[in-house]
């Protein structure tokens, strides 16, 4: 057992990580800025739930308190719809926040777990990128890579804390996470979303960009064996399937496993947004180190972790009421 807290603990992947965590014996700690929806921490009993800004140190210092093992940070403003609309709390949130995590364990002498992203990467094409490979970004006038500067910054933070004053910290790159409770705003949430309303599925553009998308399991596994693990110390790791697929062809075998329509509804994102969005054609991770300190690959299926979102989601129809937050 040990004393940990979760910032971001009442979001999609945060929540799934509070429950691993709690499920395991942890006394569990979560910092997010508003109370869960119903039932998004159902079957995780955490001792505490603290609610505030995380750019607010004083706030945050009421989680991360003397005594306290480790932090997972996962506390950011994420999502392409918010990089467009709020980039300036997406920097602000990311890079702040992530400074108040970092000074905050140090004082508590806790290890950090800072959640990044493969967004970092920019639009590199020399796939599949390893973690030290370069950045390509765009200008700094679209908007699209605020997420992404913001994300590098906190990693250049961390690295920061962990060389000059000796911190505890690994950083973890997700590749395309999703599963059940991910909010509507994205490739597969999105497509299920729509496919259970009755609704046609929406592809961006042609659909021919590729990812490869992560069951959110598999993504807490890796999490929590960085969190427990000496020799992920001071380390960056890919987290993220190895399998390449088309979002045409995530897209189309969401609906077909959900049930819904077979005709889709193309939006060009060039003429809807203009400069202020560019897509990434190629995503995809060289996941070798995680496998090798940390004995982690991605292990579901892209088939099995869309059934298992659908199931979650037909059991849930809280979740179908929520707004579609996608472009369109």
């Amino acid at each position: 057992m040990a004393r940990v807290v979760v910032t971001g603990g009442g979001g999609f992947v945060g929540s799934h990580l509070v429950e691993r965590l709690a499920a395991e014996g942890n006394e569990v700690t979560v910092f997010d800025h508003a109370e869960p929806p119903p039932g998004q921490l159902a079957g995780a009993v955490a001792p505490r739930y603290v609610t505030g800004d995380i750019r607010d140190r004083s706030q945050l210092a009421e989680a991360i308190t003397p005594g306290v093992e480790v932090v997972y940070h996962l506390a950011a403003v994420v999502g392409v719809d918010r990089y467009l609309d709020q980039p300036l709390d997406v920097i602000d949130i990311n890079l702040s926040g992530t400074r108040n995590a970092l000074e905050l364990a140090e004082r508590a002498g806790a290890k950090v777990v800072v959640a990044s992203t493969s967004e970092v990467f920019g639009k590199n094409p020399a796939v599949p990128w390893s973690e030290n490979d370069d950045r390509v970004l765009g200008s700094t006038a679209t908007d699209r890579w605020s997420y992404s500067s913001s994300k590098a910054l906190a990693e250049h933070l961390t690295f920061g804390f962990i060389r000059q004053r000796g911190l505890k910290a690994t950083i973890v790159r997700y590749f395309n996470v999703y599963g059940p409770r991910q909010r509507p705003a994205f490739v597969i949430s999105r497509t299920i979303h729509r496919a259970l309303r009755g609704l046609a599925p929406v592809v961006y553009d042609d659909g021919g960009q590729t990812r490869c998308f992560t069951f959110v399991d598999d993504a807490i596994t890796a999490t929590v064996m960085a969190g427990s693990s000496e020799k992920a110390d001071g380390e960056c790791f890919n987290i993220g399937s190895s399998d390449e697929t088309t979002v045409r062809e995530a897209v189309r075998l969401a609906g077909e496993l959900a049930g819904g329509e077979p005709t889709t509804v193309p939006v060009d994102m060039r003429e809807r947004l203009g400069e202020r969005y560019q897509d990434l054609h190629r995503r995809i991770p060289d996941a070798t180190k995680a496998y090798e300190v940390l004995g982690w690959r991605s292990s579901t299926g892209l088939r099995e972790g869309l059934a298992r979102t659908i199931a979650w989601a037909r059991a849930n129809p809280r979740w179908l009421e929520q707004e579609d937050s996608g472009q369109v």
